[in-house]
């Protein structure tokens, strides 16, 4: 339990206008100042870092300008995931708005894999263009880079992944991690980029152009690559989620919230998007068919947006099986190979697995074993693997210490994916071990409060958790103890597993659910429960609902 302060919480709230459950979690954010709590609640795009000291960007806008005028033809190339999608379609679509002639086109993780590949690049000189530029890819990709200038074509890259120290030999490249930019916020992700060269674009050629249009798929981006929501990517997130819910939303968004059963009053949240959104835009991609993603977000018309979701829909579907039954195999092998607790990094493998989810299943391995994971799916002789990590361990140096059993391998901090031969998964295995022990994954985490309710310190209102968003990476979503009296419970969905509650706490009544736990809950008449506050998009309006995380004994 954090402790809590009420005069110093009372203080915040009255000089913030906010009800002291909310200025509470406010303290425990470092935000004591009422006027630098004040900023961040109420921060807007004014406040976005300068981005003119963003190495290349000035370049970069100059020469897509010059493509413009000359009706130059631009290909524009993303990777497969949800922010290489929509940063492409953000750039690709500010330079048809402004008069270029462009093509898009989309990685395929079957053909050619993760980014510039020798495949993806041979796809993009069969369009002749001029200009190539390339969306969340390309900091790693030398080889194709130098035979794309080779071939008479500038390149840009727009990426956010780390950067090796060997020079690109790129036109620009637009990269926060390069050690010789001095943009001061490092957070952006790909979509985020595109948007801030697609400003610089506006101004270098003398163009009127609304920006705010593309703001839903920057926070989309944003949101989908656990992109931190702090500093600029805050501000941008928070933007493009009341795009989303504004009239004239673009129609697969539109078609998008109701397949999730969000109603049009409702503001998204970034829970929402991460949850109901991204696994779907993700699902073509991972099964080889990202291009139907960029159709889908580029359709024009609510009757096309409409059938391209069924598509969509379907290709979420099949991941959700291929994900689940890959999930139950891939827990069976931890545990005969670690036991079941393990205490370093788990590596498992499988030639049943489809290499489109292992990124998921390897995600899925890290929540039920508290370690880092690497999930392989086997083809032949090779593998394709996704490593994911716990929120305190940064896998990307771990796997520097295993180069010598890889193929290929890249990413970041937090996940990274890698190729190897099938031979060599067993001193993978042995290497990522060592390069994970002595970590103290097998000691027990604790999880912190933020509030205990009760007396002064209420149920918080929609407006405040709304104030106090957007949560995420970074920003995570505030923790409440719940002392509440039981007024209704049932047990839902298959074999009521789940626990749909309404409570009363102290003076207010809120729904909650539980997922998991109604064994736990059943026949109980008061309840301890710990867990977060969300939309209650069933009931709609100003209505919030517990999220129960755990039921405390």
């Amino acid at each position: 339990m954090r402790p809590s302060d009420e005069r110093a919480a009372g203080m915040l709230a009255d000089a913030c206008g906010l009800g002291l459950t909310a200025a509470q979690v406010l303290l425990h954010r470092g935000l004591c100042d009422a006027e630098e709590a004040r900023s961040f609640l109420d921060s807007t795009l004014r406040g976005l870092s300068s981005p003119e000291p963003m190495a290349d960007r000035a370049l970069a806008s100059e020469r897509i300008a010059r493509a413009i005028r000359a009706r130059e033809r631009i290909v524009v190339f993303g990777d497969y995931d949800v922010d290489g999608t929509t940063s492409a379609v953000i750039l690709s679509e500010m330079i048809a708005t402004l008069g270029g002639e462009v093509r898009t086109l989309i990685a395929d993780r079957f053909h050619g894999g993760y980014g510039l590949s020798d495949e993806a690049l041979d796809r993009c000189l069969a369009e002749r263009p001029g200009l190539l530029v390339t969306c969340d890819c390309g900091s790693s990709d030398h080889e194709r880079i130098a035979k794309a200038t080779a071939n008479g074509i500038d390149v840009i890259v727009v990426d956010h992944h780390l950067v090796p120290q060997e020079a690109l030999p790129a036109f620009a490249f637009l990269n926060p991690h390069r050690p010789e930019c001095g943009f001061a916020y490092k957070g952006l992700c790909s979509a985020g980029l595109a948007f801030s060269l697609g400003a610089a674009l506006r101004s270098e050629l003398g163009a009127r152009l609304d920006l705010r249009a593309w703001l839903d798929l920057v926070a989309i981006g944003t949101i989908a690559d656990i992109a931190p929501l702090t500093g600029d990517n805050r501000r941008l997130v928070r933007a493009g989620l009341k795009k989303i819910g504004a009239p004239g939303t673009r129609p697969a968004l539109v078609a998008l919230r109701q397949a999730a059963k969000i109603p049009e009053s409702a503001q998204l949240t970034a829970r929402d998007v991460a949850f109901r959104f991204s696994p779907r835009l993700n699902a073509p991609g991972r099964l080889g068919v990202a291009d139907l993603t960029l159709r889908f977000l580029t359709a024009t018309t609510p009757k096309e947006a409409w059938g391209l979701l069924q598509d969509v829909e379907a290709q979420n579907d099949e991941r959700k099986a291929l994900a689940n039954r890959a999930t139950e195999e891939a827990r069976a092998q931890v545990c005969e190979l670690y036991g079941e607790t393990p205490e370093e990094g788990v590596v498992v493998a499988s030639d049943a697995w489809h290499r489109g989810v292992v990124g998921i299943v390897a995600a899925r391995l890290v929540d039920a074993f508290g370690v880092p994971a690497v999930v392989i799916a086997v083809d032949g002789e090779h593998g394709h693997g996704s490593a994911r990590t716990t929120a305190d361990f940064d896998v990307y140096s771990a796997l520097a210490r295993c180069t010598s059993d890889l193929s290929a391998w890249g990413g970041h901090r937090a996940a990274a994916g890698l190729s190897l031969s099938k031979s060599a998964i067993d001193s993978f295995r042995a290497a990522f071990l060592r390069a994970t022990q002595g970590e103290g994954f097998g000691e027990q985490r604790l999880a912190e409060v933020d509030v205990a309710l009760g007396g002064a310190f209420r149920v918080p209102t929609l407006e405040d958790l709304q104030r106090l968003g957007p949560f995420g990476e970074g920003h995570p979503v505030p923790t409440f103890l719940v002392d509440a009296h039981v007024v209704e419970a049932k047990g839902v969905g298959e074999g009521r597993a789940h626990g749909k509650l309404k409570l009363r706490v102290g003076q207010d009544s809120v729904r909650a659910f539980a997922p998991g736990m109604f064994s736990r809950i059943e026949g109980r008449e008061n309840l301890r429960l710990v867990g977060e506050f969300q939309p209650d998009h069933w009931i709609g309006g100003r209505a919030v609902e517990l999220l129960v995380k755990d039921v405390l004994d």
